[in-house]
């Protein structure tokens, strides 16, 4: 039985169009099984696994529930629910173990490999795929594979390979930077650098970085993602401090102390400053009368931003891609175009920070790859 299906498998000859983290494992997965395995990429295999998770390569989430792991994908969850319910985060931890790659989970739930490297992992993985050709080559046409291919996959990632796809009639949703610094009306080039901790937007929470251009950090990623495809100029509000619940009680109890010592307890010391801006800032806590007090009540529970564009060239993932409608969920195959598939970032779908982009990589190419083989 064994020996049939290797020989039904000899017959399947597959061109993997991006040599990205979805193309490689696409690969691997197939490869597994003795099937032929062109991938083809105008640039070095794995190049953007590289940067992932700061260069430790943040692999996947320890959320289990996968319907609950769907929920962190701003464009996509309904689509990979199906997907997930096949591969998730369990199966991607089976994965790792079996290339070799022992992983840790951090306190904030993402998984990294144990030597912190994406390099290695590039290494590793790309050692597992040697038996397949990889073929430097940016490739022009879908169309003049078909002819050598019984199978074509698409994993150009979300910054590229769209006029191929249209050759298909295939529906592309235009691409919007996601997860990305964004910038602003008001100039904070005198508070650059500052990080504020535990900040709240709207239900949202995370820290926020406050930079020459804007505002960015993990807080800001998540709602340029939310974001993506809002027109600007839009409006943020943030709660710098929510533990800041009864400034009246804590200038009663310290009526001697300076307001800027007061609110350095709860925010940066520049950041303090400049929500004081007008006040002066050695200004007796006792001297604070009511409407002072609501105005520094409002500038840090209300703190609001004016978004007039993002940080161009930062972002690493986007949203938009092949419109989802165009593609079997079950398969990943293009609907109405045998044995042509697209998977990973190609696909409208984006996941917020904390390696939820990697698992869409993998879970896609794993379905791709299961139904090449049936």
């Amino acid at each position: 039985m064994e020996h049939a299906s290797r020989e039904r498998f000899s017959k399947i000859r597959v061109a993997i169009v991006g040599a990205g983290a979805a193309g490689c494992i696409c690969a691997y997965f197939l490869l597994k099984e003795g099937i032929n395995v062109t991938l083809f990429d105008k640039g070095s295999p794995l190049r953007t696994l590289l940067p992932t998770g700061g260069g430790r390569c943040n692999l996947a989430h320890a959320e289990y529930d996968f319907k609950e792991l769907a929920k962190n994908y701003p464009r996509g969850e309904k689509f990979l629910l199906s997907a997930f319910s096949k591969f998730s985060t369990w199966d991607t931890l089976a994965l790792f173990e079996e290339l070799g790659i022992k992983t840790y989970t951090q306190d904030d739930n993402r998984i990294f490999p144990i030597s912190n490297s994406a390099k290695e992992v590039r290494e590793t993985i790309l050692n597992k795929i040697r038996k397949a050709a990889i073929i430097k080559k940016e490739i022009l046409s879908l169309k003049d594979l078909e002819n050598e291919f019984t199978h074509i996959v698409v994993a150009t990632g979300g910054h590229a390979g769209y006029e191929l796809l249209k050759e298909y009639d295939i529906n592309i949703i235009e691409p919007k930077p996601s997860l990305v610094g964004l910038n602003t009306k008001e100039n904070f080039k005198d508070i650059s650098g500052t990080v504020c901790h535990g900040v709240n937007a709207k239900g949202l929470y995370g820290d926020i970085l406050f930079t020459h251009f804007g505002v960015s950090g993990p807080l800001v990623y998540k709602i340029s993602s939310i974001k993506a495809f809002e027109k600007f100029p839009y409006e943020i509000e943030f709660d710098l401090a929510p533990t800041l619940t009864n400034l009246q009680e804590i200038l009663n109890i310290s009526p001697h102390k300076e307001i800027k010592n007061i609110l350095r307890e709860y925010l940066p010391q520049k950041l303090a400053s400049k929500i004081l801006l007008d006040i002066d800032e050695t200004t007796k806590a006792h001297s604070i009368n009511g409407k002072t007090r609501d105005l520094i009540l409002d500038r840090i529970h209300k703190f609001r931003v004016t978004v007039c564009g993002t940080n161009r060239g930062e972002e690493t993932v986007t949203a938009g891609g092949v419109d989802l409608n165009e593609i079997n969920p079950k398969t990943m195959e293009v609907k109405g175009v045998n044995g042509l598939y697209c998977i990973g970032e190609v696909l409208n779908i984006d996941g917020f920070c904390g390696g939820f982009n990697l698992q869409n990589a993998w879970t896609t190419a794993f379905i791709a790859a299961e139904n090449i083989k049936q």
